[in-house]
């Protein structure tokens, strides 16, 4: 049933046939029981709309005071309408990453999250240079080329305390680039850092702008954590295929491409992995055993 007309009606009846699989009709009541049912859903409608305008309006209205209230707690000259956050995730120095998360308006801007795998030598933790790094790439690189970052944030936030900070400032220094805020969030105490202040800003356990800047903080460690278990577990699971004798770069790359995945070389037969271009018998003997812990008999 429908409140107006519509034209012709017996085309999109049958369409509808074919969705449900049976008998549909369109109408539009004049007067009575079912004119009363349309009138009902149309008010029904109505209110609901009304409804969400207002939920909108509020939304709006929190987000303002949150990011106003940030404004005034850094300091900051401009509204920070966008904020990019920033995180480094490793173990021990090794498979470090970077997160990139961005908010606009108080909500996560999803399409312009970043990740990046750090190019500097493993081994040796070094939070502060992987900052350094990735902030240079995002100011210098292919990145800032891009529509999506062709604007500077009006806020860059780094998750860490003094140290971080200061080497996110130096990369800002180093690229030319003015941001109108840089600000470090250190979680032991959730002490907020400013490149002005040599002490840190301690916001109240109720403030809207330390909520604000903790919702985005979490999410950009999120973000680099689900990375940085998603590139450890990739590299550990090539690492076996690295290990095996007469196995080299040539024949791993063959094995990838035959099979699509390290689980599906997992699954082959030792017939099926001979099978696979550059692979002999003995080479396939080597993977299964491998692969299935299986180790090598003494000659």
């Amino acid at each position: 049933m429908l409140s107006t007309d519509i034209a012709e009606p017996d085309i999109i009846e049958s369409w509808l046939r074919g969705k449900k699989g049976s008998k549909v009709t369109i109408a539009s009541p004049k007067r009575g029981e079912k004119k009363q049912l349309v009138e009902m859903a149309r008010k029904n409608a109505d209110l609901a709309l009304k409804q969400l305008r207002l939920k909108m309006a509020s939304d709006e209205e929190r987000i303002n005071e949150e990011l106003k209230d940030l404004q005034d707690a850094i300091h900051s000259q401009a509204l920070p309408r966008r904020i990019e956050a920033y995180d480094i995730s490793n173990i021990q120095g090794f498979y470090t990453v970077a997160s990139l998360v961005v908010f606009e308006n108080g909500q996560p801007k999803k399409s312009h999250y970043r990740k990046f795998k750090i190019t500097r030598p493993e081994g040796k933790p070094d939070d502060y240079a992987s900052m350094r790094e990735v902030i240079t790439r995002r100011l210098t690189g292919t990145l800032r080329r891009g529509e999506a970052f062709s604007e500077l944030p009006d806020l860059v936030l780094i998750d860490g305390g003094k140290g971080q900070l200061n080497a996110a400032l130096d990369s800002i220094a180093d690229s030319g680039e003015i941001i109108p805020a840089i600000i470090g969030l250190a979680k032991q105490n959730e002490e907020i850092f400013l490149p002005t202040q040599p002490d840190p800003v301690i916001l109240p356990r109720n403030s809207k702008a330390l909520h604000l800047v903790q919702r985005i903080r979490d999410e950009a460690h999120r973000f680099a954590i689900t990375f940085h278990r998603a590139s450890r577990g990739r590299a550990m699971r090539m690492s076996i295929l690295n290990d095996i004798p007469g196995i080299g770069p040539k024949r791993r790359r063959a094995l990838i491409r035959h099979f699509g995945s390290l689980e599906k070389i997992r699954q082959a037969t030792v017939e099926e992995l001979q099978a696979a271009p550059s692979m002999s018998q003995p080479a396939a003997q080597a993977v299964f055993r491998a692969l299935h812990q299986e180790p090598d008999k003494e000659s």
